[in-house]
């Protein structure tokens, strides 16, 4: 089914948008996103941040400034804003930090960060400071591959990561990329089953884009197809998740990727928030970036007959650890105390 296309291909799909209907309706919720720092001390194969990247004109982001542009001209339609950085601990001090104190004490956003690993104590302060989603990708599943390519860390050490995020009570979300060079069936199969076991609350499927100045430059793009699969297969596979269509969508499919995305249960969009003269230099893929503004994340979801969430991410997960809180204490309840 994830090399499918045509006729069975719309069927799989269709099974997906339905299965997120009943769940959430035609709401889709909208996340803002600031990406306050390229300084990054990994090295991804993959990324055109990555530390070996010595024509990268590196920045980090005024919180000051941020604020007053999350506080002042945000569009009306985001409910969250994500913090997005390569790993960067000094950015986490000194941006992402006094940012979300002040988010937290102006406003009533949800508060999502994307920051890599840190350690215990700055993943504290950032949850005291207001944060409850942290967005960590596994990025791929098999061990060597990982290693091959210079994913963040090492396998076993993110896989954990997010388990110890999870368990300090952060909702987490993560994510992999489909149709990296050399990644077989079997590699591709392994994402799902790490999915599965780990303690999320959602997952994001990103096409590989060969990146500006980095060694996988000249590898081709990943197939839109075996992307939207993948998001269809997550779907059917955790009804309840928050799925993201990502941005990179319409880097493989020009003009076209985000809406199938939306056509394949996706109920997440961003809309990026990130100052211009910073843009080009998040260099994730190339430097002629699409970039999701209000305008096209809403004509896009009115195209596919969806609608903004009032409800922001951070609401709509408090909610569901209320009900879940709710049905094991009923579960709970001895069968001779109901009697």
């Amino acid at each position: 089914m994830l090399l499918s296309k045509g006729t069975t291909q719309r069927a799989w799909h269709e099974r997906a948008v339905a299965v997120a209907t009943s769940q959430f309706g035609r709401q889709v919720f909208v996340r803002g996103v600031v990406e306050v720092s390229n300084f990054c001390r990994e090295n991804c194969t993959y990324c055109g941040m990555r530390r070996g990247n010595r024509t990268l004109a590196r920045y980090r982001a005024h919180h000051e400034q941020l604020a007053e542009l999350i506080l002042r001209h945000r569009p009306q339609s985001i409910t969250d804003i994500n913090i997005q950085a390569g790993e960067d601990p000094v950015a986490v001090r000194e941006v992402a930090l006094p940012l979300i104190k002040t988010l937290r004490k102006e406003t009533r956003l949800g508060v999502s960060v994307c920051l890599g690993t840190l350690e215990p104590a700055l993943y504290a302060d950032l949850k005291a400071a207001g944060a409850s989603t942290y967005i960590l990708k596994f990025e791929l599943a098999d061990r060597s591959q990982y290693a091959r390519l210079h994913a963040p860390g090492t396998y076993g050490d993110r896989a954990e990561y997010i388990r110890y995020l999870a368990k300090t009570g952060w909702h987490v979300s993560s994510g992999f990329i489909a149709g990296l060079p050399d990644q077989t069936e079997e590699d591709l199969l392994a994402n799902f089953a790490l999915a599965r076991a780990l303690p999320l609350r959602g997952c994001s499927v990103s096409p590989f884009i060969p990146g500006d100045e980095t060694p996988l430059a000249k590898a081709p793009t990943a197939e839109i197809d075996l992307t939207l699969n993948c998001m269809a297969a997550l779907r059917l596979m955790k009804p309840e998740w928050v799925i993201p269509a990502v941005s990179a969508l319409n880097l493989a499919e020009p003009g076209a990727g985000y809406g199938r995305g939306l056509r394949t249960g996706a109920n997440l969009v961003t809309i990026n928030l990130t100052p211009s003269k910073m843009r080009g230099d998040y260099l994730l893929y190339k430097r002629d970036r699409f970039i999701m503004t209000e305008e096209t994340v809403l004509t896009t979801l009115a195209a596919e007959g969806f609608q903004t969430s009032a409800q922001s991410l951070a609401e709509f997960y408090a909610e569901t650890r209320k009900r879940r809180a709710r049905g094991a204490d009923a579960r709970s309840v001895p069968e001779t105390a109901v009697a």
